[in-house]
Formats: C-alpha cells, sequence, structure tokens
C-alpha cells in the first residue's frame, strides 16, 4: 500500500485520480483550498479511512511540509486552470503554478519523495509542428500577451522540476495534458466540452470562439488517471516528459455541432469574436494535437474512449445533476 499526497485533490483531475487510488487500496491525502475545485467531487469518498483531506493552500509552509512528509508520493497538479481564469487573473496564475510547485518540490526533496508534475500542452505555444514531440522546439507569445503568462509559469515548473532530478537526484515525472474531460469537470472557466454541453441542454446558444476552424484533442479522465498511475508505477519514467492525450483532432466548430445532435437539442450555434470573450489581442491557436508515441511505448497507453463516447458520457452526467444546469457559467 503506497501514500499518496495529490495537491488540487478536490478538483476535477484530482478527484478522479484520488477514486482510482482508493479503488486499488492505496492511502490519499489531498489538499486544496477550494478556489477552483469543490468539496462535493470528494465528499463520496470522505468514509474511506485511507481517504483524508486539508482544506487550505499550498502556500500554507505549515501544513504541506506535514502532508508531504507523511505522504510516498506527491502528485502536484494545483495550479490556475482555465484560460478566463489565466486571461483574468495573471497575477495569481504565476504565483501560484511558480511558487506552488517551488514549494512541492523543495519539500520533497529533503527525503526524496517521487513527484508527478503535471503540466500543459500550453507549454507548445505557437508550434505549428503537429503532432506535437516531448522534445520539440517551444514557440511562446509575447509576454505583452496575459494568455502566455499561463504556458511561461508552467514550463517553468517543468525546468524546475528537471532541474531538482539532476541536481539533487528527486525522482519527477512530468505530464502535459491535453483537454482531459468527463464527468465532474466545470464550465466555470471556460472549458469548452462543458460549456457546450450545458448550453445544449439548456436550449441557450453555444458560444464558439472565433471561427471555428480551430482543432483540438479530447481525452476521457478515465484515461488520463490511467496513464498517471502507470507513469507513477513505472522507473522508466523518472526524469522524463510525456504528453496525455488523445490525438483525435476535430474543429471547435464540429465540436458545437455534435454536442447538439448527441444531446437532441435545437440550441444555435454562433460565433464570437475572440476580443470580445477574452479580450483585445488574445492569440489562439489553429491546432494543438499530441504525438502519445512515447506514451505508448514506455507504458503501453491507448485511448479507451473516442470524442462521441466522451460527448455522450458528459451529457448523461450533466442531466443527472440538475444543480449543475442552474449555475451560471464565466463564459
Amino acid at each position: 500500500m503506497t501514500s499518496y499526497l495529490i495537491t488540487g485533490g478536490a478538483g476535477f483531475i484530482g478527484s478522479h485520480l484520488a477514486e482510482a487510488l482508493l479503488a486499488r487500496g492505496d492511502t490519499v491525502a489531498i489538499i486544496d483550498d477550494l478556489s477552483t475545485g469543490a468539496m462535493a467531487n470528494v465528499r463520496h469518498l470522505r468514509p474511506n479511512p485511507r481517504f483524508s483531506y486539508t482544506l487550505d493552500t499550498i502556500s500554507n509552509q505549515h501544513a504541506l511540509a506535514l502532508l508531504v512528509d507523511a505522504a510516498d508520493v506527491v502528485v502536484h497538479l494545483a495550479a490556475a486552470v482555465g484560460v478566463q481564469l489565466i486571461v483574468q487573473s495573471p497575477v495569481r496564475t504565476i504565483e501560484t503554478n511558480v511558487s506552488g510547485t517551488e514549494e512541492v518540490l523543495r519539500l520533497a526533496a529533503r527525503t526524496g519523495k517521487k513527484v508527478l508534475l503535471a503540466s500543459t500542452s500550453e507549454v507548445y505555444g505557437k508550434s505549428a509542428a503537429v503532432p506535437f514531440r516531448e522534445d520539440d522546439d517551444l514557440v511562446l507569445g509575447p509576454p505583452t500577451i496575459g494568455r502566455w503568462s499561463y504556458a511561461c509559469s508552467k514550463l517553468l515548473d517543468e525546468f524546475l522540476a528537471l532541474a531538482y532530478h539532476k541536481e539533487r537526484d528527486l525522482p519527477v515525472v512530468v505530464v502535459r495534458l491535453f483537454n482531459t474531460v468527463g464527468p465532474r469537470q466545470t464550465g466555470r472557466y471556460g472549458m469548452v466540452i462543458p460549456r457546450f454541453v450545458r448550453a445544449a441542454l439548456q436550449g441557450a446558444p453555444l458560444r464558439v470562439y472565433g471561427d471555428g476552424q480551430q482543432t483540438r484533442c479530447f481525452t476521457y479522465v478515465g484515461d488520463v488517471v490511467r496513464a498517471l498511475i502507470a507513469l507513477l508505477d513505472e522507473s522508466a519514467a523518472i526524469g522524463q516528459i510525456f504528453n496525455i492525450g488523445n490525438p483525435e483532432e476535430v474543429a471547435i466548430g464540429e465540436l458545437a455541432r455534435r454536442v447538439v445532435q448527441l444531446a437532441g437539442s435545437a440550441s444555435q450555434i454562433i460565433h464570437v469574436p475572440y476580443e470580445q470573450a477574452y479580450q483585445p489581442g488574445f492569440e489562439d491557436m489553429r491546432r494543438r494535437v499530441p504525438s502519445i508515441a512515447k506514451l505508448e511505448e514506455t507504458i503501453g497507453f491507448e485511448p479507451s474512449l473516442d470524442l462521441d463516447a466522451i460527448l455522450r458520457l458528459v451529457i448523461a452526467d450533466t442531466r443527472r445533476s440538475p444543480g449543475s444546469l442552474l449555475a451560471p457559467d464565466r463564459g
């Protein structure tokens, strides 16, 4: 039995990971300040004697130190999430991502605890070298565009984690996540699938930003959790960076049409300029597709669900959760 600490454990991915680790007999502690997570995500886990939670921020060094010392493995998921939050709160984004990761790594290094750091496909920036490989060059935009603060902060997290591995022999694994989706995800911070699904079930217009020809790839949260656990169990993953995603590519306009069809909705699809949705000068990427060859080679990973299956799951889960249809989106 292994003891895990999950920072940001009451969030979307963290709660699913905690659930899976407990199901296989491990012990799980989480710390979360509920800034973007929700206690409802882990309420069903609270009766489990192998689960514990701390409602606090990872900037509380004393609380974090006690939790890191008690764990065998740290999964660092706590971060600013969602394009809207990132654009609106760049200071919070940078401080949360950089300072929080630095503290987690410093504390873990005291006793050599394994750390899995969750990074993001955003670090590929404006690169057009699709599909993105882990050893590709990265192309970021200028610091005058707020969006790039997130990519830059997460890239610095990666550099820092690998530096701790090189200089202090800290066992670290870095993962770059590509649009993880599934039940319990909120659309409050601009996540496109829950935002589209909620609108379709309400009969409200689906707001597609830009011309809708930009493409993305979406990965079922269960597949992401399966990959995270396999990488944590694989010694060959230490000191490495891995894309976790599903290479199935879809244009956002087509995604909206599929959601309307699968939801049996009569919602209209409208296009909203980026400047109106975010801020003047906002930059978006036309394509973002992962290469998962390295992940396949290391842990034999293959996605289990295609996009339509994921959408059906999210639609069914949203229908079962009437409260999610009442809460307003911020996008």
